[in-house]
């Protein structure tokens, strides 16, 4: 089969890290395939001085790659799970998983060796309505600020004296063989990951089978049943990535364990809970603990946030 294949990006260092490699796994399991990147800027890309959860709107850092998709111009796209919207445009579908890397938050700084080494009224940096909530429920002293751009931009920010210390993602960090700048992992009894964090997501056109046999050596069983849980939490809860809502599945052996969250801004008002259930059911799950949180406080919650109050 000579086949030749075009990947959308991002322009990231990171977007572009992640494409390369899923590039180089289709070219090693297919020799006879050729994959192309095509660089693509979306609108998250351009607006970089206001916090995403002011700039409003689903998908802004995916709409303009599946235009390329459905348009033709490019046939797959590799996107961080973390920033696909739970609903997908028709005609496209976002079912392949490769192996999930690590899905903590990391804590960088040169002055502290952990959040809790932290001196009173310090100044950290985020992008993250979630991480905001959760690191003023644990530490309300601290002065959080909005802190957007690439990750270059971010521990440039920090080396410049802008911050004490930021989070980001650790999966990001590994990824950019950049482990070494993370000072530690903060433990999700604190910090609550993002929906998907740590994982990819292979998009692609639902009628193009020749590309989903090409793809399908890439999923992960495990991944893709640990997501599922977790999209269909945040799908019931009509969630995305700008909002304070966080969900972690864990599969052990034959049960399957997910943890979610709901808080404001503020930290001040917070619903976690768990669930526990079949991994067969991973979705029925995710919605069965939406369900229980929002009946516990937080449709109020997410109404206020979603009307900016």
């Amino acid at each position: 089969m000579n086949k030749r294949l075009v990947l959308a990006t991002r322009k990231s260092k990171l977007a572009l890290a992640q494409s390369s490699w899923v590039k180089g796994r289709i070219e090693e399991l297919w020799p006879e395939c050729t994959v192309e990147l095509l660089k693509v800027t979306t609108r998250g890309d351009k607006i970089l001085d206001v916090p995403l959860a002011k700039v409003g709107g689903k998908g802004l850092f995916v709409k303009e790659i599946e235009e390329a998709i459905l348009s033709g111009q490019a046939d797959i796209a590799v996107h961080s799970l973390k920033d696909v919207p739970t609903e997908i445009p028709s005609g496209l579908e976002v079912s392949i998983f490769p192996e999930r890397e690590d899905h903590r938050d990391a804590f960088i700084s040169r002055k502290a060796p952990c959040l809790s080494d932290l001196e009173h009224g310090a100044r950290v940096g985020t992008s993250s309505l979630r991480r905001m909530a959760q690191l003023r429920i644990v530490r309300p002293d601290l002065q959080i600020e909005s802190l957007r751009g690439n990750l270059d931009t971010r521990l440039k920010r920090l080396d410049q004296g802008d911050f004490d210390a930021i989070i980001l993602a650790a999966a990001g960090l590994k990824r950019l063989g950049l482990s070494d700048r993370i000072s530690c992992f903060l433990s999700t009894d604190i910090m609550i990951p993002a929906i998907g964090q740590g994982a990819l997501g292979i998009e692609f056109r639902s009628n193009d089978e020749e590309t989903r046999k090409l793809l399908q050596p890439l999923h992960h069983d495990e991944t893709a049943i640990r997501v599922r849980a977790e999209r269909a939490f945040l799908e019931r809860l009509e969630g995305g990535c700008q909002v304070p809502i966080g969900a972690l599945a864990s599969l052990y052996e034959d049960r399957l364990v997910l943890e979610g969250i709901v808080a404001d801004e503020q930290g001040r008002r917070v619903i976690r809970r768990s669930m526990e259930g079949d991994p067969t059911g991973a979705k029925e799950l995710g919605r069965a603990l939406a369900e229980t949180i929002l009946d516990l406080g937080g449709k109020e919650i997410l109404e206020e946030v979603y009307s900016g109050s």
